[in-house]
């Protein structure tokens, strides 16, 4: 059997009008104080893949239009909804108030592996990814509903903060449908 790669033309992907305007996926990535911006350009795209809800850019988190988020991105940060919140802890205490189910995702005591995590349905949640060296502000782990850990095998037990959130977004994508 051959396998033909397909032309972009043919992948039948949705406009930047048609990706805003779809129906979204009811989950929320926060960034909080993300180093690099290779790193935010690349979660920009994943959200786009997945048609994620919205992208919160909290601390540090470098913000649109910046060409090394663009490099990565590659137009996610036109079709994807975002806003930049400094306080990463205020915005967590927000979003619960508005009903968010809240997750961290990080290495904590008593976390809930990835493949345990079972999504309530028809419920908004938001994932919060955090700094490449420091990860989540304990703060912010202390205000989640709770902590979702991904099973790693290897000596580094950690992974890249755009390998995350292709991870988490996946996983959470293809449990809700």
């Amino acid at each position: 059997m051959k396998h033909r790669k397909l032309k972009n033309i043919e992948l039948g992907r949705k406009s930047v009008e048609e990706a805003q305007a779809a129906t979204k996926t009811p989950l929320i990535i926060v960034l909080d104080n993300i180093r690099s911006l290779n790193n935010i350009g690349s979660v920009f795209r994943t959200s786009d893949a997945f048609l994620l809800q919205k992208i919160y850019l909290c601390g540090i988190t470098a913000q649109p239009p910046h060409k090394d988020i663009q490099k990565t991105a590659l137009g996610a940060t036109e079709s994807v909804a975002w806003t930049y919140v400094e306080n990463t802890l205020d915005l967590v205490i927000k979003l619960k108030q508005e009903g968010v189910a809240v997750w961290s995702i990080e290495q904590a005591e008593q976390a809930v592996f990835l493949n345990d995590f079972q999504p309530e349905p028809k419920q908004t949640h938001a994932f919060v990814l955090g700094n490449e060296v420091k990860g989540v502000a304990q703060e912010v782990i202390d205000a989640s509903h709770g902590v979702i850990e991904i099973p790693q095998e290897g000596a580094k037990h950690s992974l890249n903060i755009a390998v995350t959130a292709g991870v988490v977004a996946w996983d959470f994508f293809q449990k809700i449908q």
